[in-house]
């Protein structure tokens, strides 16, 4: 059974959607990897004013308001979908909602360097999930360049735990679980992205992932007590910096990624997201960067290198 939401007189959406290049693929990634860096100093910055349910939700709002605006636009707002393809979306809603969720609350605890390192590990949960539940890239092709970035991640996370924050146990495994439920959303928004485009996937799940936080709402909150008078000026820019690059932009960026080179060589490229986050948190917050930080920085960017050649040379 097939359920068809049309508000306009195309065709709909095609049902085998066009595979992206390599290049563009990996253009993606990158881009999505870095802007997620600076959503690191963003939410660490909103939190200043919202809790973490409501920024969380209020950055969620927005980024579904563009990416409504943007698939209405480009695909006459027209959808269909099985049962099946319902109900593999809810999941995968859940994911977004943990990543988004998650990681803001875990980020009340430790410094916007250490949550971005964590996130670093990302490429070994993804490795390991990919292969054990659809085996696109063997873990042979991948682990030497995997281990290389998790030792920067490690390196970069044990000299940032100085300035780690008030509860780094509880920080820490709020960020990493969010770090896992990205990892589960990558992998099985693939399969349904050859049928279903990418923004249609990316627009669906984070309306399950909105709706599910909103109720929320009454158990966390900071500005509903206090009132929007007492967001800054600076809270209100990192709050749209989430909205638009973080949300709408980055996790598109990575959807079209994640199509063109699969989830385990996506993930790895993902490394770049704690460089970024580290360079901006001394930039923004006056986090410090030592020669530590910098070697973990050269493994992450190694071992990006490594993955990147392995898998380029099983293809050829």
């Amino acid at each position: 059974m097939e359920y068809r939401l049309t508000a306009s007189q195309n065709d709909g959406i095609p049902v085998t959607m066009s595979q992206p290049s390599t290049t563009m693929a990996y253009g993606s990634v990158i881009l999505a990897a870095v802007l997620w860096g600076g959503s690191i100093v963003a939410q660490k910055m909103a939190l200043g004013s919202f809790s973490a349910v409501e920024a969380s939700v209020l950055r969620d709002i927005g980024g579904l308001a563009i990416l409504l605006a943007t698939w209405w636009s480009k695909e006459g707002g027209a959808l269909k979908l099985s049962l099946a393809d319902m109900r593999l979306l809810g999941l995968l809603g859940l994911g977004v909602l943990g990543n988004h969720l998650l990681i803001m609350m875990g980020l009340n605890y430790v410094s916007g360097a250490v949550g971005g390192v964590i996130i670093g590990a990302s490429p070994v949960v993804t490795s390991l999930l990919s292969a054990l539940l659809i085996r696109d890239v063997p873990l042979r092709a991948v682990w030497a360049g995997a281990l290389l970035s998790f030792s920067g991640v490690g390196l970069v996370s044990v000299a940032g735990f100085q300035a780690v924050g008030e509860h780094p146990l509880l920080g820490s495994t709020l960020v990493f679980l969010g770090v896992v439920s990205w990892a589960l959303y990558s992998i099985g928004s693939r399969a349904i992205m050859e049928r279903v485009s990418a923004l249609t996937v990316n627009w669906t799940t984070l309306l399950v992932a909105t709706v599910l936080q909103i109720p929320l709402l009454w158990t966390d909150h900071k500005v509903m007590n206090a009132g929007i008078g007492s967001v800054t000026t600076s809270d209100w820019l990192a709050l749209g910096y989430l909205i638009v690059f973080a949300t709408a932009v980055a996790q598109q960026a990575w959807l079209f990624g994640v199509k063109g080179v699969g989830p385990s060589r996506a993930s790895v490229l993902g490394n770049l997201t704690p460089v970024a986050a580290i360079g901006l948190s001394a930039l923004i917050l006056g986090e410090a960067i030592g020669l530590i930080e910098m070697i973990g920085i050269a493994l992450i960017l190694a071992g990006v290198w490594v993955v990147n050649r392995q898998t380029a040379e099983r293809n050829n």
